[in-house]
């Protein structure tokens, strides 16, 4: 099922999808935007980013599963985005299925995220932010933080497994009718900026 007024954002760690947002949110027509990210803000999404910061150890299989139950909160719980798009609102979100589709098919094998995510709905448009692992390391690296995920080995991995995604969801008649956008993050924050609302002004929510 695909929910319209739902937009996410992916790529890998350092591709530029937080700035976007934060850019996203200033503008004046975000009033009918609401925002958020995976992992959450909830107490599972807390859990799991002291596991992507390193001070909790977990096999890869029951990471994959905590991000499953986060992400069933996200989006069926009592603040979530489906109350959100029911209250008239678009959704934009910082990472969702198709992360642990890439990260976890890493980490663990395709067959345990694609069972676990298989039914949560999809949005109206995906925007994957495309970038060589190598510079987004060095993005990452300059931040003077890094994640559990961050290394150019597990990035280069995970890219591929986020194009080998996107191929599969371009193809999945489940998927048909969600715009997948691929943008190159080497542009500048500007033309990328631009290249964005280009297709959320488009939304049903701003054109209704």
């Amino acid at each position: 099922m695909i929910l319209d007024n739902f937009v996410v954002f992916e790529g890998i760690d350092g591709a530029g999808t937080s700035t976007q947002l934060k850019i996203l949110k200033e503008r004046p027509e975000s009033t009918k935007i609401d925002f958020s990210a995976e992992p959450t803000d909830c107490e599972t999404g807390r859990f799991l980013r002291s596991v992507l910061g390193g001070k909790v150890d977990l096999d890869p299989k029951t990471t994959a599963y905590l991000f499953a139950a986060d992400r069933a909160e996200h989006v069926y719980g009592k603040n979530g985005i489906e109350k959100s798009l029911q209250n008239g609102k678009a959704v934009i979100i910082d990472r969702y299925v198709f992360s642990s589709l890439a990260y976890q098919g890493v980490s663990c094998g395709k067959e345990l995220p694609r069972m676990l995510n298989k039914d949560f709905p999809l949005p109206q448009i995906l925007f994957f932010f495309d970038i060589d692992p190598e510079k987004s390391l060095a993005r990452i690296q300059s931040r003077g933080v890094t994640e559990i995920y961050e290394n150019s080995e597990y990035l280069t991995n995970t890219r591929k497994q986020y194009l080998d995604v996107i191929e599969e969801y371009k193809n999945m008649p489940s998927a048909q009718g969600m715009n997948i956008v691929i943008i190159d993050a080497t542009k500048s924050v500007e033309e990328i900026s631009k290249i964005i609302w280009s297709h959320i002004s488009k939304l049903p929510i701003y054109n209704s």
